[in-house]
């Protein structure tokens, strides 16, 4: 079998579990994992997708398409601590009907960017000069985890030619739902600057054991997410320390959001609890709400064929009836 060398390292581990350790929902988490989920195989990913490189108004970016060319067209947005590699589970389950296009957003994953990124506003902007570059028409936008606020402020401060959004698993409503690590990134100086020490290999690692129940990354996947954040980790925390204003010009403009949109959440997600999931489909015009169970933050890989699943059924019919 091929394999690659463990990208986080035993100090990347070391690390991780100290983290671990001072996140109290963690014990009971840990109970519903299955053997080995979130922890790097050592195996190659024989990754399907083909990522490319742009360079839009003065950053480069990284990004993926393919599918079929004249089927609707859905774009996805990378999450943290990941890169748009996440999405190859579901890639293939998508492509025979949907136009795919996948973004690492600027700042995060193997994309450009720095401190002028780490905002919603920025996201949101830069959504908009993407789209715009490539010529995307009635899109329908996935966005998990840091993805959902940029995907928010672009449909609420932009005019776009955006079908629906499927959102979740992120940012977006006041007051935040959030486990103890989000708190600690967001609130406290001291444990930003401890992610900075203990770095990108432990960021990943420490991730992955929060959020996956049932989903086994390969060392190859994760290798690319230790590259994505590698020497990065000070800016990504800027993001956490204006989380608090930058959900605010969110949540004011909640309901005016007139677009039909697909929220989904794992059940056992403990960085951003599943009750933001229920409020913010009281709060939206247009909405449908998909709790997967037994599932956790990351939940395009950690219940990678039912998110599929409900992506195509969302596309095909679901969006017109929300």
């Amino acid at each position: 079998m091929n394999t690659i060398s463990d990208p986080i390292g035993v100090l990347g581990k070391l690390n991780a579990s100290v983290l671990l350790a001072v996140t109290p929902e963690y014990a009971q988490f840990k109970k519903a994992k299955r053997s080995g989920s979130g922890r790097a195989e050592p195996r190659l990913a024989h990754i399907s997708m083909q990522p490319e490189y742009q360079t839009i108004d003065g950053t480069k970016v990284r990004y993926a398409q393919g599918g079929k060319q004249d089927g609707p067209v859905v774009l996805l947005l990378s999450p943290l601590p990941q890169s748009i590699l996440c999405y190859d589970p579901i890639w293939n389950k998508l492509e025979k009907d949907c136009r795919l296009v996948a973004l690492d957003l600027p700042g995060f994953g193997r994309s450009a960017g720095g401190l002028e990124f780490m905002s919603f506003e920025a996201q949101g902007r830069f959504l908009d000069k993407f789209i715009r570059a490539m010529s995307l028409k009635q899109v329908h936008i996935v966005g998990p985890d840091v993805g959902m606020p940029a995907a928010l402020h672009y449909v609420i401060h932009h005019k776009h030619d955006v079908a629906s959004l499927l959102l979740g698993d992120g940012p977006g409503i006041l007051p935040t739902a959030s486990g103890s690590i989000i708190n600690k990134a967001v609130n406290s100086k001291f444990w930003r600057t401890i992610f900075c020490v203990t770095g990108a290999q432990a960021f990943v690692e420490g991730a992955y054991q929060l959020a996956c129940v049932n989903y086994v990354p390969s060392t190859e996947e994760v290798a690319d997410y230790v590259a994505s954040y590698d020497g990065r980790i000070s800016t990504i925390t800027h993001w956490f320390k204006t989380y608090p204003e930058n959900i605010s010009m969110l949540d004011q403009h909640l309901d005016t959001l007139d677009l039909p949109v697909q929220i989904f959440w794992g059940d056992l997600d403990i960085f951003l609890l599943a009750d933001n999931a229920s409020r913010l489909h009281q709060r939206l015009k247009r909405s449908q709400l998909c709790v997967f169970d037994n599932c956790g933050h990351f939940s395009y890989q950690d219940k990678a064929d039912e998110f599929a699943e409900m992506i195509l059924a969302w596309i095909k019919e679901g969006y017109r009836s929300a």
